[in-house]
This record gives C-alpha cells, sequence and structure tokens, in this order.
C-alpha cells in the first residue's frame, strides 16, 4: 500500500505519516517498506493520469508498504484510530490471503480435469480417427478391380 493511501485510512497527513516513518526507520526493513525509484515514481504517475501531482501531494516518490509494514505503522502511530485502522487492514489481508489459496486449490482443481480431459479426448480423437480409416479401406475396397475366382451368378463388365 502506498503512504498516501495508508495516510488517509489513518485520517493524517501524508507528510506526518512520512515523518513518523523516518523517525522510525530502523523499524522498516527494505521488506517492510521502500521508497519508488524515480522511473517507477514517473511509470505510476503516467499510469494514473495526474494533471498536476503537486496538488495531489505527490512531488516525491511514495513510500510503498507490505502486509509487515503496514502492521509495524500500528507502533509508529499510536492513535486510537491507527489501531483501529491497523486492525481492519490486518484482516483484510488474512482475507486476501484466504482468496489466494483457494484461487490456487480451484486452479489446482481445473489444471487436474484438463489433464482428464485431454486424456479421454485424445482416445476420443483416436477412435474417430481409426473409424475414418476403417471407412476409407471400405470405400478403397469397393473400388478396386477384382481378381480371381469370378462365380456365374453375377457377371462383371470387362
Amino acid at each position: 500500500m502506498l503512504d498516501k493511501d495508508l495516510a488517509a485510512l489513518y485520517g493524517v497527513e501524508t507528510r506526518i505519516l512520512k515523518q513518523a516513518v523516518r523517525r522510525n526507520i530502523k523499524r522498516f526493513p527494505d521488506d517492510f517498506m521502500f521508497q519508488l525509484s524515480k522511473d517507477e515514481f514517473a511509470n505510476w504517475r503516467s499510469q494514473n493520469v495526474m494533471s498536476n501531482a503537486d496538488k495531489m501531494g505527490l512531488r516525491y516518490p511514495p513510500f510503498a508498504f507490505s502486509e509487515q509494514g503496514v502492521a509495524m505503522l500500528s507502533s509508529v502511530l499510536k492513535s486510537t484510530k491507527a489501531i483501529e485502522v491497523n486492525i481492519s487492514i490486518m484482516r483484510t489481508f488474512v482475507v486476501l490471503r484466504q482468496h489466494l489459496t483457494d484461487y490456487k486449490d480451484l486452479k489446482e482443481q481445473i489444471a487436474q480435469l484438463e489433464k482428464e480431459m485431454n486424456i479421454k479426448f485424445k482416445d476420443i480423437h483416436q477412435a474417430l480417427n481409426y473409424l475414418l480409416q476403417k471407412d476409407k479401406a471400405v470405400i478403397e475396397h469397393k473400388n478396386r478391380q477384382r481378381i480371381g475366382f469370378k462365380t456365374g451368378k453375377k457377371k462383371s463388365k470387362e
């Protein structure tokens, strides 16, 4: 999550949140929080089509927080609102993780079903090819010129 989004949730200005993080920077290692590079920031701004970034408080690249970084913010921002928001965010992360797990299970089931169906369709394809080859052989058999002993019942035109 970006600092400006978290600041809005916590009910503080972005600069206050950033100031609190900078004062407690040892609590935020790289896997908890990082600042977008200038290229990432420019790319992100262009994708959001912001006409005037200065008025939106985006003069500098924002901080991006991981789940652990968001959890650490509650120890830095000590207001009641910060604690309530942190609990809500943590619950949201739990729900998202559960959905990802469910999605992974569903994806595995679909892959297994697809594998089974491919085997069945391969068998059907082979059977159809066999029948088509058999029909082709019967047609060729009827069109070929007969050789050998011929009975008197049916006279062939030769």
